[in-house]
């Protein structure tokens, strides 16, 4: 039975960096996968410009629509800034997200060194919670490069439980962040097409094959 997939993302970017080749492998198995942007990701960075948080924008749409994703939900809250936002406010973005997909399988981003990234994990970790009448059954955390690798070990280190071969995807990944003109960079930043593809053979050389994305497995629930 298709999944209903609800993928968690602080900035536009986090999804493809964290799990791009995840989200084309459940396009395949033919799931329905909706993303959530919770903030806008250039407003802090480019004051003033709105023309190029619509380009990111744009990029964005370009980089789903390149692994087969036609769903996508702006919650339009300021980047690098969530900690000066209400928590019920972020909780609100991911609930009624979680409620118009009516997702049983939830992946946010990780809690790492990044503070939107933060909030927006206690939100999900909020809106995901089991309750009476919710379908949520699997929800995990995804690590996008060059925010997590920086975390100190005392705080929300990602030690991954959980794994998906996407030996078949890397190329789709890759292509689909070479969209997000605004994000990347040359090797060796960790945003660069060299690196992406190493963190993935890497992550494949953990479980036995050629290329994986890592997650945290935070609950699941068999029904």
């Amino acid at each position: 039975m298709p999944k209903q997939v609800l993928v968690v993302a602080a900035h536009p970017d986090d999804e493809i960096l964290g799990m791009g080749g995840t989200i084309a492998r459940h396009v395949k198995q033919g799931d329905e996968v909706t993303v959530v942007w919770v903030t806008d990701g250039s407003s802090t960075q480019y004051p003033g410009r709105p023309d190029i948080v619509e380009r990111k924008y744009v990029e964005a749409a370009a980089a789903l629509e390149t692994l087969g994703v036609r769903k996508w939900i702006k919650g339009g809250l300021p980047d690098m800034r969530l900690d000066t936002v209400a928590h019920v406010e972020i909780n609100r973005v991911v609930e009624e997200a979680i409620a118009q997909t009516e997702a049983d399988t939830v992946y946010c981003v990780h809690p790492d060194v990044n503070r939107d990234h933060r909030a927006v994990f206690e939100s999900a970790a909020v809106a995901a919670r089991p309750r009476p009448g919710s379908r949520v059954g699997r929800f995990l955390t995804y690590a996008p490069m060059s925010s997590n690798e920086w975390t100190p070990a005392q705080d929300s280190t990602f030690i991954p439980t959980w794994f998906v071969d996407i030996s078949a995807e890397i190329d789709a990944k890759l292509s689909a962040f070479a969209c997000y003109d605004t994000e990347n960079r040359d090797w060796p930043h960790p945003r660069s097409a060299q690196a992406i593809r190493a963190s993935a053979q890497l992550w494949g050389s953990v479980i036995g094959v050629p290329a994986a994305e890592p997650f945290l497995l935070v609950r699941e629930i068999e029904r």
